[in-house]
């Protein structure tokens, strides 16, 4: 792919290369490899994405300044600037090094992200680096696998998604798939390939089908089939509850032509040809996804009754949908196409979302709000003049209100959604139209940190309930409520920012012994002549969201959190009367917990698994199952739940699933 550069890109590519393995001789990576086969590969993948050659170079030069005696200015000086500013991009991401992995882990994705505003090729890189990681990670300790694997699925493979580069997000998730749930993950790749021959015929007769119908209308059809990747045959498993036996839409068709009025022919004549599926049609040409995403989807009842899911798209719309962020880059002399120096990144939502975003630390409630926010699917609304919203899904009028104007979500009153009033904090709806019914008496209450979804939503109404609402306080997830607890002195005060470079700034997030921090920001309160009181995490009992906890007003060490049942309470002298009521901000929060199972061997268990946590709203994030030596299975799982007190009632139905024999909580916090 090389050749499709100039000559003198070439020799500039053929350069990187020849000094990539100078300066990596005699390193090996885990494997044993020689250390070249990794920028080799990362090279190689930015190639098929078809790049322009500074990032191809930079790719192969991504680790010099860190694992190599190579500075900065010699890079420079070698492929000049805009090389060496990708090369800086990519190593200021993975030189970071902090007290904790996740902390780490955490603040490498922060700078990861905001270094898309700058350049977002950087991402293209690590995305890339990531990949060949992936492929490699046999070769780590099991824990460290698993780590990485549910990162990257968490991270890695949705942020290649919101960039709408497709073939790396399905390649992501397959390979943390084949690490989180090795054993669906062999079944469904046993599954898909038994099953190929029988497809491949049945598939023929469904392409020579469309063709001959689109050769009718005088349209030119190629027609591409293909089996779902496997984390999307799992998660349809998983969401429905149901074996591999019972999936039946694993069958996937694209139709690519010229033009777009022939997209909506051809969908015509697929309608014509086989009876459509209520519910399941999309029309992502008249309204494209976020990362710029055209197609028109459609799922259809085939021949012996098999569902069949068809999307329809012209060549330039394929292209965009396998290619992303990427499209802009492809690199054929002559043609015409976009200069890297001219794309503008901002075109994208994930981007324009990231500018506007508060840069945060690089705190787990960070990293959580662009999980949940930046990295999910979103939902696009509609104002009552038509323009279209985007939000993340699950969003509710109050974040429809914060994201039209501050002062529109601070005085919401009611909300309509197409011309119905609805709930303040029922989730909206993909294509409804929404108003906002506003009043000068309406305020925030406390109640809508529990049910908003977006960052603004949660910074506003904080902000507000900080400035005008004496009765609490608001640190990060944790609400102080000063008037039921009888206190005196308790007041508001402005919180004191210590001078840049003190030592209060910059010491670390652990305080005396059995206790840490929650944050390093100082809350806006005063107990009697106590000023810039902390709220601190107890570490004898470690609360963690989901928990109930009560506060201790200390004398000099600011609001104790503690579980409610630590036992340690029963020892504090004075607890009755410097207790100080403390929630978690959502009344639903997720928590965390780990079980052991012993089972008769059964090919669903993990689907009946996923069943029973889908009434309370929860999900697996990590299970492991192998056979004992009475031929049973046993394993661990890990799940997480929307109510701490749902638990008990999750292991009651769980015992009821045939193939369990034994099932009981496993105490202690879940590695990370």
């Amino acid at each position: 792919m090389v050749g499709s550069y100039p000559e003198e890109d070439q020799s500039r590519v053929r350069s990187a290369v020849r000094w990539s393995e100078e300066l990596h001789a005699g390193q090996r990576r885990a494997s044993g490899e020689p250390y070249i086969i990794h920028p080799l590969n990362v090279a190689e993948t930015l190639l098929n994405l078809r790049l322009d050659p500074p990032t191809v170079i930079a790719a192969l030069l991504h680790d010099v300044l860190e694992d190599t005696g190579v500075g900065r200015d010699e890079v420079e000086s070698r492929f000049g600037p805009k090389v060496t500013q990708l090369v800086e991009g990519v190593t200021k991401i993975t030189m970071l090094r902090a007290k904790s992995r996740s902390t780490q882990s955490a603040e490498s994705i922060r700078k990861m992200l905001f270094a898309m505003v700058k350049d977002i090729r950087v991402i293209l890189i690590k995305l890339a680096d990531k990949l060949h990681n992936m492929k490699t990670l046999h070769y780590l300790e099991p824990e460290r696998q698993r780590q990485i694997a549910r990162e990257c699925l968490e991270i890695y493979a949705p942020l290649a998604g919101r960039l709408g580069i497709s073939w790396i997000k399905d390649e992501l998730e397959d390979l943390s798939l084949k690490v989180l749930q090795p054993g669906a993950y062999l079944q469904i790749r046993s599954y898909v390939a038994e099953r190929r021959s029988r497809r491949a015929d049945y598939l023929e007769g469904i392409e020579r089908a469309i063709t001959e119908a689109a050769a009718k209308e005088g349209i030119e059809v190629e027609i591409l089939a293909r089996a779902k990747h496997f984390y999307s045959i799992y998660q349809k498993m998983k969401r429905r509850g149901k074996g591999l036996d019972e999936i039946y839409d694993l069958l996937g068709i694209r139709i690519l032509c010229e033009g777009t009025v022939e997209c909506y022919t051809l969908l015509g004549l697929v309608h014509d040809l086989w009876k459509p599926i209520a519910g399941r049609f999309k029309d992502y040409i008249a309204m494209p996804k976020s990362n710029r995403y055209q197609s028109l989807h459609t799922t259809v009842m085939g021949n012996d009754g098999r569902l069949i899911e068809i999307q329809i798209r012209t060549y330039a719309m394929n292209q965009t949908a396998e290619y992303g962020i990427a499209a802009h880059w492809l690199y054929k002399h002559g043609r015409g196409n976009t200069r890297p120096e001219d794309v503008r990144p901002e075109d994208l939502s994930i981007i324009n979302k990231l500018r506007s975003w508060n840069s945060g630390d690089g705190s787990s409630d960070f990293l959580s709000e662009i999980k949940d926010e930046l990295l999910k699917d979103s939902i696009y609304v509609f104002t009552p003049s038509g323009d279209v919203i985007e939000l993340p899904k699950g969003s509710t009028p109050i974040d429809f209100a914060y994201h039209i104007h501050t002062d529109i979500g601070n005085h919401i009153r009611a909300a309509k959604a197409d011309g119905n009033i609805i709930p303040l904090r029922r989730a909206l709806r993909n294509t409804q139209v929404v108003e906002i019914i506003t009043s000068a008496k309406a305020r925030p209450h406390l109640s809508w940190l529990r049910f908003v979804k977006t960052h603004r939503s949660r910074t506003k109404i904080r902000q507000w309930l900080n400035k005008n609402d004496r009765s609490v306080i608001i640190d990060r997830n944790i609400v102080v409520k000063k008037e039921r607890t009888g206190l005196r002195g308790l007041e508001r005060r402005a919180p004191a920012a210590p001078p840049a470079g003190s030592e209060t700034e910059e010491k670390a997030d652990t305080g005396p012994r059995g206790l840490q921090y929650l944050d390093r920001s100082r809350v806006g309160i005063r107990i009697g002549d106590q000023r810039n009181v902390m709220i601190r995490i107890a570490r004898c009992c470690e609360p963690s969201t989901g928990d109930r906890i009560v506060g201790y007003v200390s004398r000099g060490r600011g609001i104790i959190v503690h579980r409610a049942s630590c036992p340690n309470l029963a020892f504090i002298k004075d607890f009755e009367e410097r207790h100080i009521d403390v929630e978690w901000e959502t009344i639903s929060p997720r928590a965390t917990r780990r079980f052991r199972v012993t089972a008769r061997r059964s090919t669903d268990l993990f689907s009946e698994i996923e069943g029973a946590l889908k009434k309370y709203q929860g999900h697996l994030i990590a299970g492991k199952l192998h056979p004992n030596e009475k031929g049973a299975l046993t394993g661990t799982f890990t799940v997480e739940i929307d109510r701490s007190e749902a638990f008990a009632r999750v292991l009651k139905d769980l015992r009821t699933i045939p193939a369990v024999l034994d099932i009981h909580q496993m105490r202690g916090k879940p590695a990370v």
